[in-house]
């Protein structure tokens, strides 16, 4: 570097570090995207960014791919009319990391009393950007919808880490989730692994009355067909979600499911209703009266 007249004048060689550095800065991803990956952690950081951009509404920041897939109740749809750009007071959330897939599944509540939401959301990440975002979003009017009930059972629900020696293998989380489903065709439960005590929570609707006597076997119908089954599946925490639809009507759903030593412990459920579409009363066995605010109200 040298002056002349009165200016500073940068050597060549100078000039050549300083356009490498310049061209490092701008083509480095930001420090909030480099976490992103397809280990544990950077699937968490993923799901965190998400949350954030949920909370403001606001997706632009997101690291996402070229060609993302924005998928709202298994229709594809443009990302800017997305839920995702409204801002929602997240009350409470729970994750499952599948990092042998790639993605994760976040069960997210917004109690709010004028305009309640509760939300499965699965995303994908692929060379460390978000490549699908996929929401099932139920809302009043929907399947038993109650997000109060919701929060209050969901929070008060014990998911915490398996220790490793305890923890169910990924084949055995399917097919708790398959069996419990499969029971649903023909109403023949004698194949899934019920455990005890075991608590249902449909929309916001709950089956158990908190004994150790209860069991998610009550208020299983028939002759109803559960297909298109997408699993995301975390044994660190002995989970597993299933996206899937009714055949009959192609209604959107979401089971969840809490496995420990093999057997069943909790079981959610949200399910989309589309404009006018009507499901049957509530399960036989559920509590009418539970938790606050009673029966849900649509």
């Amino acid at each position: 570097m040298r002056r002349l007249g009165g200016k500073t004048i940068l050597s060549s060689s100078a000039t050549t570090l300083a356009a490498g550095i310049l061209a490092v800065v701008l083509l480095a991803p930001t420090a909030s995207f480099a976490q992103v990956a397809c280990t544990r952690s950077g699937l968490q950081y993923a799901t965190n960014l998400y949350l954030k951009a949920q909370e403001k509404g606001e997706s632009s920041g997101l690291p996402l791919a070229k060609g993302l897939a924005y998928i709202e109740n298994m229709k594809e749809v443009d990302i800017k009319d997305g839920l995702i750009n409204k801002p929602l007071k997240i009350d409470f959330h729970r994750t499952l990391i599948d990092t042998a897939t790639c993605q994760t599944f976040s069960e997210i509540i917004d109690a709010d009393q004028a305009n309640p939401y509760v939300i499965g959301t699965r995303l994908r990440v692929n060379h460390n950007l978000i490549a699908e975002i996929e929401l099932l979003i139920t809302h009043k009017g929907d399947w038993l919808f109650n997000a109060q009930n919701y929060l209050k059972y969901s929070s008060s629900e014990n998911w915490g880490e398996i220790p490793p020696d305890q923890r169910d293998t990924r084949a055995t989380l399917e097919y708790a989730a398959n069996a419990y489903l499969d029971a649903f065709l023909q109403k023949k439960g004698d194949l899934v692994p019920w455990g005890y005590p075991c608590e249902r929570t449909e929309g916001g609707m709950r089956t158990g009355k908190g004994l150790p006597t209860d069991t998610c076997e009550v208020g299983v119908p028939a002759g109803v067909n559960i297909v298109d089954r997408r699993f995301i599946v975390d044994p660190t925490i002995g989970a597993v979600q299933v996206f899937c639809t009714f055949e009959v009507n192609g209604v959107p759903d979401s089971h969840l499911f809490r496995v420990q030593h093999g057997k069943l412990r909790y079981v959610h459920t949200l399910t989309h209703l589309p404009p006018g579409f009507k499901l049957p009363g509530p399960p036989p066995g559920a509590r009418p009266n539970a938790g606050a605010g009673g029966a849900p109200k649509n």
